[in-house]
Order: C-alpha cells, then sequence, then structure tokens
C-alpha cells in the first residue's frame, strides 16, 4: 500500500503490519487530479507551486487540504487513488481495484470531498445547503457506494473545506438520498438491496459499474476493462459462488431478450430497494453451478395455469418461487420461467 506523507508529500509503500494508521480521501474525479507521476516530478508541493506552471491546481489544492485535515487529526500519512495508485501497472491496479474496500475500512477517518456544496449549516441559507448537499453529484458516483459505507468514520466537506458535519450526524439526509436504510446493520442486506444503491449511479467505465460493488459483496475478482457488460455477470457469478441469496434473481429489465437469469446491470435493479431475503425451515437449497448450457439450479416449479392469468395460460411456463419477499407486505416473488426443452428454462 502506497501513502502519502501529510507534511512532506512524499510517497512511500508499506506491507503488512508495517501499514501505519492512515486517513483516507474520497471524491470525485475532475479534470486537474494529481497523477503518481505528477508526484514523482517534484520533492513537494511548495517545488510545484514555484515552477508557476501548474495546470492541476484544483488538483494539488484538494490533495493539500486533505493532507491539512489529517494533520489535525494526528494521522502522518493519508491515501488518495488519484495520486497513491500507479495506472501504468495492470497488476498493481488490479490490485487496488480489489482492496479498495478494505483500506477504506481499515482508515482511521475518511475526508468525503463535495466542491459541488458551496455553503455550510449554519449560515443563512440552510435549506440551500441541503439541496446542495443532497443532490451533490457525489451521491451518484459508482466508486463512492463503498467510500460511503466502508470507513469507521467519514466527514463530509464543502468546496471550501468547511465540514459539513460526519455520517452518523447527517444520515437522515444520507439515508433519503441514497435509499440506504440503516448506516450500522448495512452489510445484512438482501443482495437485491445492495444492487438497488447502486442502480442509479454511473461510473466512467461501464465495467466499473461492477468492480466497484466487489467489497460491499465480499468477493474478488481481477478486472478486464475491455469485457463491457460482462462485468456484471462475472460480480453476481462470484456472489453466486458465496451467497445462497435468491434475491439476486429478483430484478427487472424490459430490454432483456436474452432469457437469462442474471442482469446484465445495476439498473435492473431499481425497483428492488424493499426486497428481503428470508430462509425455509422446509426447503434446503442445493448449490448452484456454471455448465456449459447456463446456470444450473434446482427450484420447485408450480404451473403458472393455476394462478388463472390469461398471460399465463401456456402449458410451457412456470414459476418458481423465490426465498425472497417484499418487505412491507412480505408478498413472496417468483422467476416466470418458460421450459425450452427438458429441464432447460428462460426466464420470461
Amino acid at each position: 500500500m502506497r501513502l502519502l506523507n501529510t507534511t512532506s508529500f512524499i510517497l512511500e509503500e508499506f506491507t503488512g503490519r508495517e501499514i501505519p494508521q492512515y486517513a483516507i480521501l474520497s471524491h470525485r474525479w475532475g479534470n486537474q487530479e494529481i497523477s503518481f507521476q505528477d508526484i514523482q516530478m517534484f520533492k513537494n508541493f511548495t517545488d510545484y507551486f514555484k515552477t508557476r506552471k501548474s495546470t492541476k491546481s484544483e488538483g494539488w489544492s484538494k490533495i493539500k487540504a486533505a493532507c491539512e485535515q489529517a494533520v489535525l487529526a494526528g494521522c502522518k500519512w493519508i491515501w488518495v487513488d488519484s495520486c497513491c495508485i500507479d495506472k501504468t501497472s495492470s497488476a498493481e491496479l488490479s490490485e487496488a481495484i480489489n482492496s479498495m474496500f478494505l483500506w477504506y475500512r481499515d482508515a482511521v477517518v475518511c475526508y468525503a470531498y463535495l466542491p459541488d456544496v458551496f455553503k455550510c449549516w449554519g449560515e443563512e441559507f440552510d435549506l440551500r445547503v441541503n439541496y446542495e448537499f443532497r443532490n451533490s453529484k457525489w451521491f451518484g458516483r459508482g466508486w463512492t457506494l463503498q467510500e460511503l459505507l466502508a470507513p469507521k468514520k467519514l466527514i463530509f466537506f464543502n468546496r471550501y473545506w468547511l465540514r459539513l458535519g460526519d455520517r452518523k450526524a447527517l444520515w437522515t439526509m444520507v439515508s433519503q438520498t441514497t435509499g440506504i436504510k440503516d448506516e450500522v446493520g448495512w452489510a445484512s442486506a438482501s443482495v437485491a438491496q445492495k444492487m438497488s444503491w447502486a442502480s442509479k449511479r454511473e461510473t466512467t467505465r461501464v465495467e466499473d459499474r461492477a468492480y466497484s460493488l466487489m467489497g460491499l459483496f465480499d468477493v474478488n475478482m481481477p478486472p478486464l476493462y475491455g469485457e463491457g457488460e460482462n462485468a456484471f455477470i462475472r460480480l453476481q457469478l462470484e456472489i453466486l459462488r458465496i451467497s445462497d441469496d435468491e434475491s439476486i434473481f429478483a430484478w427487472r429489465d424490459p430490454k432483456n431478450l436474452s432469457g437469462g437469469l442474471l442482469a446484465r446491470s445495476p439498473n435492473a435493479f431499481q425497483e428492488s430497494g424493499d426486497i428481503e431475503r428470508f430462509d425455509s425451515d422446509h426447503y434446503e437449497k442445493p448449490p448452484y453451478s456454471m455448465t456449459n448450457k447456463g446456470l444450473r439450479m434446482e427450484f420447485p416449479l408450480l404451473p403458472a395455469w393455476r394462478f388463472q392469468n390469461s398471460a399465463l395460460d401456456a402449458d410451457d411456463t412456470s414459476l418458481a418461487p423465490l426465498q425472497c419477499r417484499f418487505g412491507g407486505d412480505h408478498s413472496r416473488l417468483a422467476l416466470l420461467l418458460r421450459c425450452i426443452k427438458g429441464s432447460q428454462f428462460r426466464r420470461i
């Protein structure tokens, strides 16, 4: 793990138990971010500004302000994704993507920088800062979902690095903005609920919509930029390897023409925020497996025609009840399946 010294601005690498206490920055990338190579070019910020040729003054100012906050908190070190990762190294980038959730979790404190929030509570425009905070683009970025949830302590700052408050104090607004109900017990949420939190978030690379969720589900997989939406399929398969939570199948996508059981993107889970898993004492779930013919799994099947719905009259149509339900009325969910051949089915 590479950390930036908060006073000398020199990068240093640490491994295992050698890793010291550190602060960490959460932010949206802009056009003037400081890279690993930028840091290597100069001994410190003073040398950089002496050149008077900076085209990345906003990036430098952001890192400098984060370092100042870390010093006040007694942290000698800070981790900033833009400059602490050598992105020219695919191996290092892969390690960082798979470790990022843990790095945010293990930090002493995380600083969330919201440059589109100009006001601060306690000023004249309280309603204005409420609006700016809840509509900050920080809440719409894919990577900031884990950066919101993983840290033990998270403090929000506005554009001028004035403290807005910590996560606990602002949780009501955070919850209303993100759809996440429980600040402390979020890890026990169903797969469908966690996916719903990411369903409206965006990333620059389509693959990052999947990679940014690995930590939330405690899975690891190598990033393969260029694979497109297949990254999200791989993520779901990794989740199925360690979890029997059937809410992973509780999604809707009118554009799904493949008939597959797995969603193409988190967008399909936009209506799944209230879906809870439950385990029946009378039903032992057999393991899932991936074969050359698709996902192999066992469900109890019910003839769809029994439910007196003209749309379900076909003899080859069945309902497969899932071990999940809507949290409000506890109504159980089921998959609508059509038999293709023998024991092969497609989702309809």
